[in-house]
């Protein structure tokens, strides 16, 4: 992709993103979004413009640093979601990027303002003392740290919008700030979440247990399909389930979405079929001991 396609589209992302959040909650950073939040865009694109992208699409162009610009029908679609006619005119009311620009000399350009941005931070952090805080999750059960999956940091801030991490491959996590307590809260698809609040005088204790979520758990069991007796497997489902429980089965190849009830479900995870191992719960929500809220997806 050329310097000024580069530039155009992400000014095209940024664009993209204000006017979503306009009406909608979510990370001011695209590539932040998942689950949920997509499609809640892509439900909001269709609102405005009468036109979908898929999620696989959505990945590609918007998660991702693309080598190519999208089509050009796309880029009309999204340029009028943003309140342009088309792509064209979208470019043409931007600030354009400097003409005659070889890459090599925007690379360096690109080295110097990095390497001053660098010791500028430097300088600032010179001046200024940072509190750094470090946190290990370990299951509360195993009391083994948890590496398998990356669990999701929302972090507080005073007046400010919550910024969002990912433990690293340790299972451990780093906040450099000035303050002096901080607040997150930890989300994890196996245990409960758990909202942290720890002032830097107290963080002698960096390791955080969190409680396994019990329900999270035994659905993960019964859709490996390893399950002897089915029967007492449909029973235990049927408790943990709402009876009025929405339960919604995403396609990452498009944007239907299939609605299921209870019963269905549970037939679906009651029948020892090779698809079983392949169904992923994304997202679920409890309330009085039971499932009301169920996504999965079949991989």
């Amino acid at each position: 992709m050329t310097p000024e396609n580069t530039y155009h589209f992400s000014k095209l992302k940024s664009a993209v993103t204000n006017v979503f959040l306009e009406h909608n909650s979510a990370s001011t950073s695209i590539h932040e979004w998942k689950g949920e939040t997509i499609t809640d865009f892509q439900e909001d694109l269709f609102r405005k413009v009468k036109a979908k992208v898929s999620e696989k699409w959505f990945y590609t162009y918007f998660k991702n640093e693309p080598d190519k610009l999208p089509r050009i029908d796309m880029l009309n679609l999204l340029s009028n979601y943003v309140g342009y006619k088309n792509w064209n005119d979208f470019k043409s009311a931007q600030a354009n990027p400097p003409k005659n620009v070889s890459r090599r000399k925007l690379k360096i350009g690109v080295y110097v303002v990095a390497t001053i941005i660098s010791l500028f931070v430097l300088i600032v952090f010179g001046m200024n003392s940072k509190n750094e805080f470090h946190f290990c999750f370990v299951d509360e059960i195993k009391n083994q740290p948890i590496t398998n999956i990356a669990l999701d940091i929302k972090m507080y801030q005073d007046n400010e919008s919550p910024l969002y991490f990912k433990t690293d491959s340790s299972g451990c996590f780093n906040y450099i700030t000035e303050a002096n307590r901080i607040k997150f809260v930890v989300q994890s698809p196996y245990h409960k979440t758990d909202t942290i609040i720890r002032s830097i005088n107290s963080n002698i204790n960096q390791t955080v247990k969190l409680t396994t979520d019990d329900y999270a758990m035994m659905l993960s069991y019964y859709t490996s399909g390893n399950v002897k007796d089915w029967n007492k497997h449909k029973e235990k489902l049927q408790k943990m389930i709402a009876d009025d429980a929405q339960i919604y089965q995403l396609y990452s190849n498009n944007m239907n979405v299939e609605i299921y009830s209870k019963d269905d479900f549970v037939r679906l995870l009651t029948i020892p079929t090779k698809s079983l191992n392949h169904i992923q719960i994304l997202e679920k929500t409890m309330m009085q001991g039971k499932i009301v809220k169920l996504k999965f997806m079949v991989l």
